[in-house]
């Protein structure tokens, strides 16, 4: 039993290089998703309110010229081309609407393993740790006990760092694609009434 709990130690502290590394790799990840999500956040002001009223004043006689008129910042508008493009087919349109949801999926990605990775690998340098302060303090060694004590807390401070970075782009980014989700379903079921009128008529 004692050689198994000794394979176990030597397990557990050879991941704290490879815990450490990546949660420098997400602390670094995190500044540069935060730092392009603020830009990202004034453009969105201004792209989301043009965005906005072009569909609340949307009509039959402008349907078909929305594209031309959406800020080209957003890749919302490409798929609203698209969209128009492929309104003679219904089923390119569903397909167009589950492709932007992948798309949504695809840019959610590094928040969403920021929120989830951050507090384990937070966790993990934590608790690795602690095996070696225990045994510093036990023999009295209160410098090893120090520093390791002092890993412990740091990569838990990183990791959740991370971690509230990913959460908070993940929520405002989330908002924005539901938003445009919601135009695009709008537009699509515009465009085939609009279609089903005209072949009524």
């Amino acid at each position: 039993m004692s050689y198994i709990s000794d394979v176990l130690f030597w397990i557990s502290t050879g991941l704290l290089v490879p815990v450490v590394l990546l949660l420098i790799w997400f602390f670094l990840r995190a500044l540069l998703l935060l730092g392009g999500f603020f830009g990202q956040y004034l453009s969105m002001r201004k792209a989301g309110a043009e965005i906005r009223d072009e569909f609340n004043n949307l009509t039959g006689d402008n349907l078909l010229t929305l594209g031309s008129r959406l800020p080209k910042s957003r890749a919302v508008s490409g798929y609203v081309c698209s969209l128009i493009g492929a309104r003679s087919s219904k089923a390119r349109m569903n397909h167009l609407l589950d492709e932007y949801a992948v798309y949504i999926d695809k840019q959610l990605e590094v928040p969403n393993t920021l929120v989830k990775m951050g507090p384990m690998l937070g966790l993990m340098g934590t608790l690795i740790p602690m095996g070696p302060a225990l045994v510093g303090l036990s023999t009295g060694d209160i410098a090893s006990m120090a520093y390791n004590m002092q890993v412990a807390f740091a990569t838990t401070v990183v990791g959740l760092f991370a971690a509230a970075v990913g959460f908070i782009t993940k929520q405002v980014r989330k908002r924005w694609f539901t938003e445009e989700m919601n135009y695009l379903e709008y537009l699509a079921e515009l465009l085939d009434e609009n279609g089903s009128g005209h072949e009524e008529a």
